[in-house]
């Protein structure tokens, strides 16, 4: 059994025997967060890792500026349409190209960027299964010279329904929309040293950790993959909103439920970043939704 949607993946020997077709743009999307005692993180951009060895050919999208809002006053905000279009003309990125991503650092900024693509209406992009370990593995050579990509237009047509807003979150508390927090547990209850300035998650929200959905950064075969997110009911859910700190690992469990097939998922941009803001949304501790 593969997976339903499994054109959204590309294995490492795929890409590697691709590599030099004029119509493939290949990125690294890393960025790499550090925990602060204010509870936040302090990202830094993977260009650097990205300048020292990449995938040949490959070029970098900086997701901590170019492709988000930076006025929003959180980090990785969404931008507007006119704006996120802009960026991926200049990332070289047109209709007609095939964009194969994947992560220096973790590999849910490939499918952060991903979301961003789908969500600008771009319909062939594929994210490399195994991330660049996988590349390494296979004893495949990397590259230092930076690549970019000439510049070129992409006009989007944005799907509104694949994120979510405080105020569609704050609706599914009472509804019969699935919730799914993507942190770690001690994140969800609110046990460890680090939490988003205040403890705990979304009344409601069910947990199902982003890296339970990897093994070696190759995510689970189908029936594995199927048997995780269904212990949370999000593939018989009509509507699941994912969330995280920000809005990056969440896109790593809605990119796994549209590998098998559920396609109305929406990542709450803002997160655990936005929803804290307020005290007047309520939050749980604990390990009980």
């Amino acid at each position: 059994m593969d997976y339903p949607n499994a054109e959204y993946l590309l294995d490492a020997a795929t890409l590697h025997s691709r590599l030099g077709d004029e119509n493939l743009r290949v990125f690294d999307c890393a960025v790499f967060l550090t925990p602060t005692q204010s509870g936040a993180y302090h990202a830094e951009s993977g260009r650097g890792r990205y300048d020292q060895e990449h995938i040949p050919g490959a070029g970098f999208i900086d997701l901590l500026e170019a492709w988000s809002d930076t006025g929003s006053g959180l980090n990785f905000t969404l931008p507007d349409a006119a704006s996120l279009a802009a960026a991926v003309g200049a990332s070289g990125i047109s209709a007609e190209h095939e964009v194969v991503l994947y992560s220096s650092g973790h590999l849910m900024w490939a499918t952060r960027a991903w979301w961003l693509l789908h969500h600008a209406g771009h319909s062939r992009v594929r994210v490399l299964q195994g991330n660049l370990q996988a590349w390494r593995d296979a004893g495949y050579s990397l590259d230092s010279n930076p690549v970019e990509f000439p510049a070129t237009r992409f006009d989007a047509a944005p799907r509104a329904d694949v994120f979510a807003d405080t105020a569609e979150v704050e609706a599914g508390m009472h509804g019969k929309v699935c919730t799914v927090n993507a942190l770690s547990r001690s994140l969800y209850e609110g046990s460890g040293d680090f939490f988003y300035q205040r403890r705990g998650h979304i009344p409601g929200s069910l947990l199902v950790y982003y890296d339970s959905l990897l093994d070696n950064e190759h995510f689970l075969p189908p029936q594995a993959l199927r048997e995780k997110l269904e212990a949370a009911g999000i593939l018989s859910a009509e509507r699941v909103i994912t969330y995280c700190g920000g809005g990056i690992a969440a896109t790593l469990d809605g990119f796994a439920a549209k590998l098998l097939g559920h396609d109305n998922i929406a990542v709450y941009d803002g997160s655990m970043s936005e929803w804290v803001k307020d005290d007047s949304r309520p939050l749980t501790v604990g390990s009980e939704p």
